[in-house]
């Protein structure tokens, strides 16, 4: 698909996240800080864990008011919500650091509880019958930002502006660029309120197939969330002996293979959608088993590159079987459920991964591996079942 065939709000959406696609340098800096100042991988775990708590309920009741609310408005408050705790975070310094951290925590935390408003927002305002292309655009945009300013970002805080002060001022920076892209909300994309969300009349509700897809996603949430990011920076920073700046790399290198994963989906027919799921399957278990042997640092990065691959790959085709299970009227309460569960689910993921890693640096990698294992087991399972009861093609 090209660029001049995507529709003029959708293009103004991609252009958004590609715009705040370098903030997101904030998710590595603010462990690293932590880490820098004293906590150990097992207590930075079990502060995520903690402000984690109190997202679950809020997101099913704030998805489903966003059923009559305009969308538009959730991804201001969005923004909103993260400039603050990011300025929250540059005030982090003596005595005061703890509550400061976790007031910033707990702010930002808030605002991944509209996170699903960013699926509903994308299931009403992207062409029904161009998901699987369109997304595939959704996910190579940001990419190719990263790649550009990630290696720059990684280099500045790694080795030029590497103390915890630096990471004071660039929390505060990151946090004022919030009125920017909100500004660029309110300006360039569409409000989609109650009116713009009209299932078509053939929609029928799929329940047991909606089930199904609600355990895959629980599977797969359980296994990426049982290796997160800290995982990653404590392996690289603290067992290999690396920076910041390498972390980056790896999150370049990804990027790289995101964008190439994004042109090989639209190369592959609709038809054969549960054939590049299994695909991806199999590419994210790989990872997840080299990661578990401890590589060297190159190594280490061709098992990230082999998982954003992989997880580019599939991602449009699972996202568009998700949406064909999903009424459009009531896209942001279904999200918001579905992110809810998740939260249910890996409430503790990051306690136990900071644990794990504290006996074993790439001991959270063995965990993620057996939920990628039992993910594709059930995957097998849902496709031969699907052959048998028609379930949605994709």
């Amino acid at each position: 698909m090209k660029w001049s065939e995507i529709p003029r709000d959708a293009k103004a959406y991609m252009l958004y996240h590609t715009i705040i696609a370098p903030q997101l340098i904030v998710w590595t800096l603010l462990p690293l800080y932590m880490m820098y100042s004293g906590y150990s991988v097992l207590e930075v775990g079990a502060f995520f864990t903690a402000v984690n708590i109190i997202a679950i309920p809020l997101t099913y009741l704030l998805g489903r008011a966003f059923n009559k609310w305009d969308i538009k408005k959730g991804l201001m408050v969005i923004d909103a919500l993260d400039g603050i705790a990011y300025v929250l975070y540059g005030f982090a310094k003596g005595t005061i650091a703890p509550i400061m951290l976790f007031a910033g925590r707990t702010v930002e935390k808030l605002s991944t509880v509209l996170y699903p408003l960013y699926r509903a927002y994308e299931q009403i305002i992207y062409p029904e019958d161009k998901y699987k292309e369109i997304f595939a655009w959704h996910l190579r945009l940001p990419e190719i930002s990263r790649l550009i300013t990630f290696p720059i970002l990684g280099y500045i805080f790694g080795y030029l502006w590497n103390t915890t002060d630096h990471y004071r001022l660039a929390f505060l920076f990151f946090g004022l660029l919030s009125i920017p892209t909100i500004a660029y909300i309110w300006f360039f994309l569409p409000s989609v309120r109650k009116e713009e969300r009209i299932t078509p009349e053939e929609f029928t509700f799929k329940v047991s197939e909606f089930k199904l897809l609600l355990i895959f996603e629980t599977l797969l949430t359980l296994a990426w969330a049982l290796a997160p990011e800290i995982v990653l920076i404590n392996y690289v920073v603290f067992v290999l002996h690396k920076t910041i700046f390498e972390v980056t790399l790896i999150a370049c290198a990804s990027s790289i293979s995101s964008i190439i994963g994004t042109y090989a989906s639209e190369r592959i027919p609709k038809g054969k959608g549960f054939q590049v799921i299994g695909v991806g399957m199999f590419l994210s278990a790989l990872y997840a088993l080299i990661m578990t042997l401890s590589p060297p640092f190159w190594l280490a990065l061709v098992a990230y590159v082999i998982e954003s691959f992989g997880d580019t790959f599939w991602f449009p085709f699972y996202r568009s079987w998700q949406f064909s299970l999903i009424p459009k009227e009531r896209a942001s309460e279904f999200h918001a459920a579905i992110s809810s569960y998740n939260r249910l689910i890996g409430l503790v993921t990051p306690f136990i991964a900071g644990a794990l890693a504290s006996i074993h640096a790439t001991l959270p990698y063995a965990a993620s591996l057996l939920g990628f294992i039992a993910a594709g087991a059930l995957f097998m399972w849902m496709t031969r079942k699907g052959k048998k009861t028609q379930v949605s093609p994709i």
